[in-house]
């Protein structure tokens, strides 16, 4: 245990040295890790719900997940402890992941939290206004920036270009291919917003973007830079903790953050995995990620939610 975290190191994943080493000198497990999911004096198992998030922690090195990963949500299934899927990504780019998975029906995080289903329906919903929009397209214009507007399964491109194709291949849907504005009549005729806004392209370009956006709308924007190249852009009134908030309020009543576990690698985690029984992060997460975990176990690329799920569950 090394500044209250706990590491599970096995010699055979010797490849996540590089990840541990830039953050921690030496790790071990010990007598006071936390301990797996035994039952309270009510024989209630510790951690009733399971939770994960998707890009760079729960997918391998091919972006699929494992086999060991497969045996060890069967494992929780069979013992009736819910596996989540919670991203920022659409919904039909976590479906597929669920039918691999064996999971298929469950609830699903989607949109960092803007839309939480349940049985297939929302029943939380919160999106960017069109005024908001506008203002992005307005930004945009006469750049090289991709702008890229999501809804629900809806999700439009002005074009199939470097980013729209990255991204198709990544997630395993297709984006529509329309103008902005198209897009914005359509949106205001149906009354809609924008659960996700993602801007793509030189970083220089996102900067600008970004300082923009900040001075303007800094009260009801979440503006995430998942990498440099990356601007994805969000409500301020959700987050991945209020998506997982809705989800037990209307699905698992008797469950309470502290009987939840989760995982996960990027900024957008951070509040979530804070908040939980037991947070857990991938030995590849950022450093302020690494920070704020109970638990920090293998890589993505070395099945570290299969592990963590088999050691804490």
């Amino acid at each position: 245990m090394t500044n209250g975290k706990v590491f599970i190191f096995q010699w055979s994943k010797i490849a996540e040295f590089p990840y541990l080493l830039k953050t921690y000198f030496c790790t071990f497990i010990g007598a006071l890790a936390p301990k797996s999911n035994s039952t309270n004096s009510t024989n209630r198992p510790m951690y009733q719900l399971a939770l994960s998030d998707i890009d760079g922690t729960l997918l391998n090195a091919d972006r699929e997940v494992s086999a060991a990963l497969k045996a060890q949500v069967a494992r929780l299934t069979a013992n009736e402890i819910p596996f989540i899927l919670i991203s920022s990504r659409m919904p039909q780019a976590m479906t597929h992941l669920q039918d691999d998975l064996g999971i298929s029906g469950l609830p699903l995080i989607c949109y960092n939290g803007g839309w939480v289903l349940v049985d297939g329906e929302p029943i939380h919903s919160e999106s960017i206004p069109l005024d908001i929009i506008r203002a992005v397209a307005a930004l945009q214009r006469g750049t090289s920036l991709s702008v890229q507007l999501f809804h629900a399964d809806e999700w439009y491109v002005e074009s199939m270009d470097f980013y729209a194709k990255r991204e198709e291949n990544n997630t395993k849907v297709t984006p529509s291919v329309r103008e902005i504005a198209d897009t914005l009549a359509d949106w205001t005729a149906r009354k809609l917003g924008a659960h996700k806004i993602m801007v793509m392209g030189e970083p220089t370009g996102i900067d600008q973007m970004v300082a923009q956006l900040e001075q303007a709308f800094d009260n009801e924007l979440h503006l995430y830079r998942s990498k440099d190249t990356y601007l994805e852009i969000a409500s301020k009134r959700i987050s991945k903790l209020t998506g997982i908030e809705q989800l037990i309020a209307h699905k698992y009543p008797g469950v309470s953050l502290a009987e939840c576990i989760a995982f996960g690698d990027n900024y957008n985690d951070i509040e979530m995995l804070q908040a939980v029984g037991l947070g857990v992060a991938v030995a590849n997460a950022k450093q302020e990620v690494l920070a704020v975990a109970d638990v920090v176990v293998a890589g993505n690329k070395a099945d570290g939610v299969a592990e963590g799920l088999g050691a804490y569950l």
